[in-house]
């Protein structure tokens, strides 16, 4: 079994795929597509902007790889910037995204709210049964970094949530697409479990 982890010049991969090897997975770190589609699941990791992910995807003719993969079935985890862009479009940079979940990433923008939101916080499980929160108790706490939200049209798609401001979805569930908005790789025990579960997922496909 082998997870791609893309490599598409945006941040924290070395910790990603740590991570992931730390629970059993085995880890590519890699931007080339053809090795991207024969990975048994796919992992889209991510710091940094919008509008410069997706430059960088069309550059390496990713943007159209990653829409394969999860049509497919693939088993694909979006981290950080990783569950904005499956998003439809972002306000940063106006830029169209994967469209895998239909809605828009907005910036945070109510006063008195230190931009970014950055640190310890709660997610709120909505639907326990999701098999990505195994052993993860509700009000558990993931650290996050970001400055936009994602804000999906289906609200069925959000799995838990976090309040910052106001409520925004923290982690979104979609057949095979899992995306979360915090780093479970900067997130002790609680994220590694999370990553424990992934790769569980991955190993019943």
């Amino acid at each position: 079994m082998m997870i791609a982890i893309v490599d598409y010049g945006m941040g924290n991969l070395r910790s990603v795929s740590k991570a992931l090897e730390r629970v059993g997975a085995k880890v590519e770190v890699t931007s080339d597509s053809k090795k991207i589609k024969k990975a048994k699941a796919v992992v889209l990791p991510g710091v940094g902007a919008f509008s410069q992910a997706v430059v960088n995807l069309e550059k390496l003719n990713l943007l159209s790889v990653l829409a394969e993969v999860i049509e497919l079935k693939k088993p694909f985890l979006g981290i950080c910037l990783g569950f904005q862009l499956v998003f439809t479009e972002s306000e940063e940079g106006n830029c169209k995204g994967l469209g895998i979940i239909k809605g828009r990433v907005k910036r945070f923008n109510l006063a008195g709210l230190k931009i970014p939101h950055i640190g310890w916080n709660q997610i709120k499980i909505k639907k326990s049964k999701v098999k990505i929160f195994d052993s993860i108790p509700n009000n558990s706490c993931f650290y996050f970094v970001h400055s936009y939200y994602g804000e999906p049209e289906d609200k069925d798609v959000v799995v838990a949530t976090t309040s910052y401001g106001l409520e925004f979805a923290s982690v979104i569930h979609k057949e095979n697409l899992f995306a979360v908005q915090f780093h479970p790789e900067k997130s002790h025990e609680i994220g590694l479990q999370l990553l424990k579960n992934f790769v569980r997922l991955v190993e019943r496909c």
